[in-house]
């Protein structure tokens, strides 16, 4: 297999550039596209192999390669106007005892969880669109 090495990448005209270093460290390192209802299934996805359902509402997200560690950015979504609220269970995280000694957020994976917020607490449910982007 042949490798190209270049320390600067820049477009037809010259005036954009970028360095090897910002584009490893700038793009997506995973993404997915998932369906949260019932069993997951993944319709398009990049360095995510699969998905755990945990119970309603609640996933996560395996990486097919680790990434460096547990130190990463992320965003996420749902479908609009479908009441649900994602948010990311972390360490830190202790809203029930059966989670408290969790992985929930690592080098390989990271759990996520949609709520419905109406009512006197966060309720989970599942929805038929979910999609995520971690950054490193």
């Amino acid at each position: 297999m042949s490798e190209i090495r270049v320390t600067t990448l820049k477009d037809t005209s010259g005036s954009n550039s970028s360095t090897t270093a910002e584009i490893a460290s700038g793009r997506a390192k995973a993404w997915v596209n998932f369906a949260a209802v019932g069993t997951p299934s993944i319709r398009a996805s990049y360095n995510v192999n699969s998905i755990t359902d945990n119970g309603e509402g609640d996933h996560t997200i395996n990486f097919s390669s680790a990434l460096t560690d547990g130190n990463y950015a992320f965003s996420f979504g749902t479908s609009p106007g479908n009441g649900r609220v994602p948010y990311v269970r972390t360490n830190d995280f202790n809203d029930t005892a059966s989670l408290s000694s969790a992985v929930l957020m690592s080098s390989t994976q990271f759990r996520v969880v949609l709520c419905d917020p109406s009512g006197p607490s966060y309720i989970n449910k599942d929805s038929s669109f979910f999609s995520a982007i971690i950054f490193r």
